[in-house]
């Protein structure tokens, strides 16, 4: 899709650059500074920047899993009075991510319809993707990071003095066994079905798609006897497999071609959907319509643009997650 070039907005086709021998291959995220209560470094001795009620903002899409990833924990962790939200259209068009209405970047940027930017009002020569989730620094008017998974992080822990809200879901006690499952789940999952989506050969397809299913037939396995990935308290790991699953049936087994089984066929891996879903907090961040537009809307891999009126998905229906053991949340 279209990207920033020298801070300049390119309109032709540059999604080349992410492929690689007909397969397709994630472009890396640039900003990577961090929040902390105190405003000293991140975990990994990170710039940070101190946390502050009113003062950051989420821009994200409800189509986009890796932003609504963000939306989940900031529901989670009760900072929906301290981090603010804005969300583009999900629908991507030449102009890439845009807000229906100009929207409040703060003081030193002013109101924006395009989520490019926020980029080239961090970095006037920035050359790359543009994408969702943001999280935004409405004092200093940049990005403070564009990474998903480091979003979560700041989320789950540089507010809570402000929130007094103490669940965590990176706990220390469990953090090897969190990091186990989000690298397989990343590369095999959330990222397998753009894989399998975005292939332009064959094989590229096949390989994607084989290796995305092995993986859901192991989480299937595992959720037999497990009530959350990690155990028995739900943690990050389950928040970041949650966005991918809530889409599959709606979008990635058709638009994506990821259709040797739907999710609705794994009985663990449904029921596990459902009880994730109906967490309080959970089912707001999901707009399905938006996700099968989205999806559907994009035109090099649905030219006719026609969103499917199917599948009928009921995630309300009751779940048998209650037969394994399960503590909730760490800390709760």
């Amino acid at each position: 899709m279209p990207q920033l070039v020298q801070g300049k907005w390119v309109k032709n086709d540059v999604a080349a650059s992410e492929m690689k021998d007909g397969a397709f291959h994630r472009e890396p995220t640039r900003f990577r500074n961090w929040i902390t209560a105190d405003g000293q470094s991140g975990p990994d001795g990170q710039p940070a920047s101190a946390a502050e009620a009113g003062r950051y903002r989420l821009f994200v899409s409800y189509l986009c899993p890796w932003a609504s990833r963000t939306i989940a924990m900031r529901n989670l962790k009760g900072l929906r009075e301290i981090v603010g939200l804005t969300a583009a259209n999900p629908v991507l068009r030449e102009d890439g991510w845009t807000y229906d209405e100009p929207v409040d970047a703060g003081s030193r940027v002013g109101r924006i319809r395009y989520h490019h930017q926020l980029y080239t009002a961090s970095d006037p020569a920035y050359t790359g993707k543009v994408s969702v989730p943001v999280l935004w620094d409405m004092q200093e008017g940049r990005i403070v990071n564009n990474e998903s998974a480091d979003i979560l992080r700041i989320l789950n822990t540089a507010f809570d003095h402000l929130s007094g809200n103490r669940l965590d879901f990176y706990p220390s006690a469990l953090r090897a066994a969190i990091d186990r499952w989000n690298g397989p789940i990343y590369a095999s999952v959330n990222n397998g079905v753009y894989r399998a989506g975005f292939a332009k050969t064959q094989t590229a397809y096949e390989e994607a798609v084989m290796v995305l299913f092995d993986m859901l037939d192991e989480l299937e396995w595992h959720l037999d006897v497990k009530r959350y990935l990690a155990g028995e308290y739900l943690t990050e790991a389950d928040i970041r497999l949650f966005v991918t699953l809530i889409r599959f049936d709606a979008a990635y087994h058709g638009a994506f071609k990821c259709n040797l089984r739907r999710l609705d066929d794994y009985p663990c891996l449904s029921n596990y959907l459902r009880e994730l879903y109906q967490w309080p907090g959970i089912r707001e961040t999901v707009r399905i319509e938006d996700i099968k537009r989205g999806y559907y809307g994009i035109r090099h891999i649905n030219p006719t643009g026609i969103v499917p009126a199917g599948p009928v998905i009921d995630f309300d229906r009751p779940h048998d997650r209650s037969r394994l053991a399960g503590l909730g949340v760490f800390g709760a």
